[in-house]
């Protein structure tokens, strides 16, 4: 199953339950789902150089409107030859639409229906973003895969204030659709909203299918809700959404929610977990979190996790990356979020191989009795 828009497709190789195995293909590279995308906010995965990025097993990456708008400015890397040369990556990158970070990081917010007026959170300079700008900053960027504009409220919110914003977000999609006009080997992604609230999923699913985009997100989650009520928008939310297109699940997220969210259907994810508690001293495993921190590691000679092969476990201790974070070396940083990326790609590995042979079950049962197994518990 396959569909194409201009050197942009989606073929479905295999499900197991409602999980799903595929290929997304565009000109600048093939992204294999269900896929984990590193997020570099402002052209940089923080203390990773982009060749070590794609040694993880990344196929894409992931870039912040909001943020290159204001520094260096979409227009200077536009003159600059375009966000993949600036940042020294030739391969498929995705570009939020900056709504989510409007509303949570800039001062002054006015939203109208044209749009959004805000002050930077830099500098406090004052700035305009619409659906119209936001698709012309992301084609003066380049990005392979273009979000469209949307509000997305904290949670807990009411239910009017939720449908709102969510209707609010449906007609900001038609804009985008609309500015983002033909582009041969770029795809627009729709994002679906409506809280934890089915009916309202539904409705935005079915406008945001009536308008028509070569993927579909659900927008809105990971906001503050717990994943209990994150599973249950999923349990139902991928479904409402054309079967034959990419979902991606925005912000997600912890290993367990990446296996949870692949269970129910999402084939793209996004989070700044890995490089975030990397540079905090944290260690994602198959048997749980380390945090390198704990005097108990400072004497430890073996690896963070035996099984692995990125660079920090083939090469160092828990002994001297306890060491290096303690002593505030930048190597610590780039060693726990080399390891980090490593091991949330091969967890994607590993459940793409597992629903193609069809033992996704055995695969997460496995998953989950490791990391019950804790870190404390030797590693083998």
């Amino acid at each position: 199953m396959s569909n194409s828009q201009s050197g942009f497709s989606f073929s479905l190789h295999a499900t197991d339950g409602k999980a799903r195995t595929g290929v997304i293909s565009t000109p600048r590279g093939e992204i294999r789902t269900p896929a984990f995308m590193p997020v570099g906010t402002a052209a940089t995965v923080k203390a990773m150089l982009p060749e070590s990025v794609r040694a993880t097993g990344a196929d894409i990456l992931l870039g912040n409107t909001y943020h290159l708008m204001l520094r260096p400015t979409a227009e200077r890397i536009d003159r600059l030859g375009g966000l993949h040369r600036f940042m020294n990556w030739d391969r498929p990158i995705l570009t939020d639409s900056g709504g989510f970070q409007v509303m949570s990081l800039s001062d002054l917010r006015k939203l109208t229906e044209d749009g959004v007026t805000f002050r930077s959170h830099i500098d406090g300079s004052k700035h305009f973003l619409s659906p119209e700008r936001s698709m012309e900053i992301q084609r003066l960027l380049g990005s392979d895969i273009v979000m469209c504009f949307d509000e997305c409220p904290a949670l807990p919110a009411d239910e009017a204030r939720v449908a709102e914003s969510m209707r609010l977000s449906m007609r900001w999609a038609a804009r985008s659709r609309e500015a983002f006009g033909d582009r041969p080997g770029h795809a627009l992604f729709g994002i679906q909203q409506g809280g934890v609230t089915q009916d309202l999923r539904a409705e935005s699913a079915e406008k945001l299918t009536e308008i028509g985009f070569e993927g579909y997100a659900i927008g809105g989650l990971a906001v503050g809700e717990g994943q209990e009520a994150m599973f249950g928008v999923l349990d139902y939310a991928p479904d409402m959404l054309p079967r034959d297109r990419p979902r991606y699940l925005m912000g997600v997220g912890k290993p367990d929610d990446i296996v949870g969210a692949v269970k129910r259907g999402i084939d793209m994810m996004d989070c700044v977990l890995p490089s975030r508690s990397g540079r905090t001293g944290q260690a994602f495993t198959r048997r749980g979190v380390v945090n390198i921190k704990n005097a108990r590691h400072q004497d430890d000679p073996r690896p963070l996790d035996e099984a692995c092969t990125c660079p920090a476990c083939r090469n160092y201790s828990r002994a001297y990356l306890h060491h290096v974070f303690r002593a505030q070396e930048i190597i610590s940083s780039m060693l726990l979020t080399w390891h980090n990326l490593h091991y949330f790609q091969e967890i994607m590995e590993g459940m793409r191989g597992a629903i193609a042979a069809g033992r996704f079950d055995a695969w997460e049962a496995e998953f989950h009795a490791n990391r019950a197994l804790g870190d404390i518990a030797p590693l083998g």
